[in-house]
């Protein structure tokens, strides 16, 4: 019995240790995420030592490969500073694409359509502006808008099938990644195909949402604009979720549509702006892809950031601020995973693995939070119980 009572203890220790750790309900937002992290992580250390790997050592390259930790050697014009600068401008269309799935998740809606409205903006800003001989006071603006609005008409096109029709959002979606991937290929090989790259043209300069080989402390740095852009947007969006009557509705709908339209909210007419607002930061985020990180489109090729951004969307929780810290760890093992790759002698698709298993684990927040409060009610129930005795 004593031994018995001795183990109960030490569960209770343990059980309290962990709810003080993660348990908190008014920072769950931030401990589960960085706890699931932790656990896909451990996973991924298994995977690389049954590889005959040093795990600590691949993670450490990985960083190196970001500009977090220094390289033992850098090329003419680079260091740690261009690194990290590259990282974020590789972080920047993730940001607007996990933002633009949050919104929809927030609506009680699914944008899987996120790569397809990124292809679709990235391509009309190219032809339009893009290929022109427009000054980049008037080029850089244009695109943006370009964006907005092409991202938006898709997203609110999206929006509408589902309220007048009822055609499930995920379906409508997919559907348009299929028919904007193919069309779009088809014009990009008719007219605007580089016969050396095989992909589409490289856009001006002029019209680049990212300024290329800047010069400056005798380093040639990548600097994005749209990064800026991102986090401003990111904390207006928080606003405006928090703040604004529209915001307020959005996440009525997605709570409950019954109640939102029995309290007098019309939840057609949300529904669809759901969607335009979705639309207009895939569409973002597909300018700041293409025609910032990148400066061509690859035919016939969806961009993976659009699927990555769910899981970026999930384990940031759906909030703004959680979401830039979610891109940023998801982009440092996308955009580390070659230097690691090449340094540690561990394959590429150990990243990919990680991201995964990431995702995994997200899909698991549900049922932590329960376990948590089902913890908490016996720990409760068990410290009457001894009062009591």
């Amino acid at each position: 019995m004593r031994e018995k009572s001795v183990g109960k203890r030490k569960e209770n220790v343990l059980a309290k240790f962990f709810l003080k750790s993660i348990g908190n309900e008014r920072w769950q937002h931030i401990t589960i995420p960085i706890f699931l992290i932790f656990l896909s992580f451990f996973a991924a250390s298994i995977i690389i030592l049954a590889l005959g790997k040093n795990p600590l050592g691949a993670f450490y390259n990985l960083l190196q490969g970001v500009g977090i930790l220094p390289k033992p050697s850098y090329a003419a014009y680079k260091s740690m500073l261009t690194d990290f600068l590259s990282l974020l401008n590789y972080m920047t269309p993730m940001v607007f694409a996990s933002l633009a799935v949050s919104i929809a998740l927030k609506g009680g809606l699914f944008n899987i359509g996120v790569s397809g409205q990124m292809l679709l903006a990235g391509f009309i800003a190219s032809i339009t502006v893009g290929y022109s001989s427009l000054s980049r006071i008037v080029a850089k603006p244009l695109v943006l808008a370009i964006g907005i609005i092409a991202g938006g008409i898709l997203g609110g096109l999206i929006g509408f099938l589902k309220y007048k029709f009822n055609i499930n959002e995920v379906v409508s979606s997919i559907m348009f990644n299929y028919i904007i991937q193919y069309v779009l290929s088809f014009f990009i090989h008719s007219y605007y195909i580089d016969p050396v790259s095989r992909q589409s043209k490289y856009i001006a300069d002029t019209a680049r949402l990212t300024l290329v080989n800047v010069e400056m402390f005798g380093l040639k740095m990548d600097i994005s604009i749209g990064f800026v852009i991102a986090i401003i947007l990111a904390i207006a969006l928080k606003v405006f979720f928090h703040k604004s009557r529209l915001g307020f509705e959005i996440k009525a709908v997605g709570a409950n549509p019954k109640g939102a339209k029995y309290a007098g909210i019309n939840v057609g007419r949300t529904m669809i702006l759901t969607m335009v607002l979705s639309g207009v930061f895939s569409g973002l985020a597909g300018v700041t892809y293409y025609l910032g990180y990148f400066a061509s489109i690859q035919p016939k090729v969806l961009p993976s950031v659009g699927f990555d951004a769910i899981a970026v969307a999930l384990l940031g929780n759906t909030n703004p601020y959680g979401i830039i810290g979610a891109s940023f760890i998801i982009s440092i093992i996308d955009r580390g995973s070659t230097y690691m790759s090449s340094m540690a002698g561990v394959r590429k698709e150990i990243a990919s693995v990680i991201t995964g298993m990431i995702l995994l684990f997200t899909a698991c927040t549900a049922y932590i939070q329960h376990k948590i409060r089902d913890n908490k009610d016996k720990l409760s129930y068990m410290a009457r119980k001894e009062a009591e005795e």
